[in-house]
C-alpha cells in the first residue's frame, strides 16, 4: 500500500505525538471547579523532588468536592505508567469503576496526560478527560498548591538520599 505524502506527516506526528489533547470539559468562560458531591472532578498534576540519588516524580489525584488526595503514584521516571498508576490507585481507592464512571479528569497538556495509555485507561475506567487551555496555569491551581505545601512542610525540611 502506497501513502500519500500529504498524509504522510500526519502520520509522522500522530505517532511522535500520539493523540490530539481533549479539550477542557470545562468550556465555559468561568471555569468552575467545584463538585456537588465525590468523584465528579479529579485533579491530577506531577510534580519532581531531588534526592543525591537523582529526581523523583510525583503524580497525585485530588478530589475536588474532599479536597483529599485520593490516589498517587511515585517513580524514578515521568512516563505515562506513572500518571496510569496515580489513575488506578485512585480508582481503586474510590471503590472501583462502578463508582467513579463519568467522573471528570482535569490536567495540564503534559506529554504523560496525553499519551495514549493515559487516555485508555481513562476510557476504561469510564472517566471523561479534561485538559486545560494553553497558557491557563490558574486551572490546575489546586493541585500546584498542593505540591507547594508537600515541598515546603515535608520534603524540603531534609536531604533525601533516596
Amino acid at each position: 500500500m502506497r501513502i500519500r505524502p500529504h498524509l504522510a506527516s500526519r502520520m509522522v506526528l500522530y505517532q511522535l505525538l500520539g493523540p490530539r489533547c481533549v479539550d477542557s470539559t470545562f468550556s465555559s468562560p468561568e471555569r468552575d471547579f467545584t463538585a456537588k458531591a465525590i468523584n465528579e472532578l479529579w485533579l491530577t498534576d506531577v510534580t519532581e523532588h531531588h534526592t543525591s540519588e537523582g529526581k523523583l516524580y510525583m503524580c497525585a489525584v485530588k478530589d475536588v468536592f474532599s479536597n483529599r488526595i485520593i490516589g498517587y503514584a511515585i517513580d524514578s521516571r515521568m512516563k505515562s505508567r506513572l500518571a496510569v498508576a496515580a489513575i488506578d490507585d485512585a480508582v481503586a481507592r474510590r471503590g472501583g469503576s462502578g463508582m467513579i464512571a463519568g467522573c471528570v479528569v482535569h490536567s495540564d497538556r503534559g506529554s504523560q496526560f496525553r499519551s495514549r495509555k493515559f487516555q485508555q485507561v481513562l476510557r476504561h475506567y469510564g472517566l471523561v478527560g479534561s485538559m486545560g487551555r494553553v497558557g491557563a496555569a490558574g486551572d490546575n491551581a489546586a493541585m500546584e498548591s498542593f505540591f507547594a505545601v508537600l515541598q515546603k512542610n515535608v520534603l524540603d525540611r531534609g536531604r533525601w538520599d533516596t
